[in-house]
């Protein structure tokens, strides 16, 4: 996966052009994350801001949009191509100017890269 890849939505999660994704459960490989809070596109660079609840102390993650493997509209669930650990352990997301800074979504995007590939799965 490039860079650049990590950013956009692979064309087989299915619809996400136009879909409002606020509210969706997000679900890793080895359980839930938590709900999407909001989605942002700043300098190109897709990603979703989900609140974790109570799961990493009350905290928001960004996730790279290239990270979605599924979206699932029925079931409302957004399902991503790591684990929680992995998630938790991503740059820390401290206030919502960060996701209009580049250098940290520069930042998250390498950790996010750099992260072994794992098979897509479907939502």
């Amino acid at each position: 996966m490039t860079i650049d890849i990590i950013w956009s939505y692979s064309p087989r999660v299915g619809p996400a052009e136009g879909l409002d994704l606020t509210g969706f459960t997000v679900v890793a490989a080895d359980g839930t994350i938590g709900h999407v809070d909001r989605e942002a596109d700043p300098f190109g660079m897709r990603h979703l801001v989900v609140d974790t609840g109570v799961w990493v102390f009350g905290r928001s993650v960004l996730v790279p949009a290239g990270v979605v493997t599924g979206i699932d509209p029925e079931e409302r669930r957004v399902s991503v191509a790591c684990s929680r650990g992995e998630i938790k352990a991503a740059p820390r997301f401290r206030t919502d100017s960060e996701t209009r800074e580049r250098d940290y979504l520069t930042r998250v995007g390498d950790y996010y890269h750099r992260l072994p590939p794992r098979e897509p799965s479907t939502a």
